[in-house]
């Protein structure tokens, strides 16, 4: 018996990852220490399932798969710069949503009760759509910088995707980073 460490999300389109790309560039200005997310690796984290039982996988699949069926395909645009908790304290940079943000909110409400009975209890915290970009490892004068350099690219357009799919991925993490493979795509009505 194993564990896989799972999530579901939406993953950003090409254009999402090249416009992404740029504001990590004009944001590593600040020279802060920031872990940032490869390109390929940009995502739109809906539910994270964290470790999951190998054989209870199927059933967390298919039950995305149900909870998804009724959901017609949307436009999720993403604009602006931001930080968690806040600029001023800035521990993950992101990208938010724009336009789609009712639409992406219902579809995680739907998994989440979808995989509620599996043993999957609800986030504590609301849900807030988001493309991390960075986690922040250090405080400093950078840090600070970086805040500011996040409040000047609030309104950074970093572009759309139609969400016509959601993946359920397992992420394995080695010395090179997350590797992120998919275990299944489930696509929206």
């Amino acid at each position: 018996m194993g564990v896989i460490r799972t999530f579901v999300a939406v993953e950003a389109s090409a254009e999402q990852r090249g416009h992404a790309a740029q504001l990590i560039e004009r944001l590593k200005h600040a020279e802060a220490h920031v872990k940032w997310v490869a390109a390929e690796n940009l995502h739109w984290t809906l539910n994270f399932l964290g470790n999951v039982d190998d054989r209870e996988v199927h059933n967390v699949c298919r039950a995305v798969s149900e909870s998804v069926s009724g959901f017609e395909p949307f436009e999720l645009t993403s604009v602006g710069a931001g930080a968690f908790p806040d600029t001023r304290r800035p521990r993950t940079v992101w990208t938010g949503v724009s336009a789609g943000t009712e639409h992406v909110v219902s579809l995680q409400q739907a998994i989440e009760a979808a995989v509620q009975p599996l043993g999957f209890p609800p986030e504590a915290r609301r849900f807030h759509p988001h493309l991390t970009l960075g986690r922040v490892r250090g405080k400093g004068p950078q840090t600070q910088q970086l805040g500011e350099l996040i409040a000047e690219h609030a309104k950074f357009s970093v572009g759309k995707v139609i969400v016509d799919q959601v993946v359920v991925f397992s992420n394995r993490l080695d010395k090179s980073g997350p590797r992120y493979t998919p275990l299944a795509h489930v696509d929206l009505a």
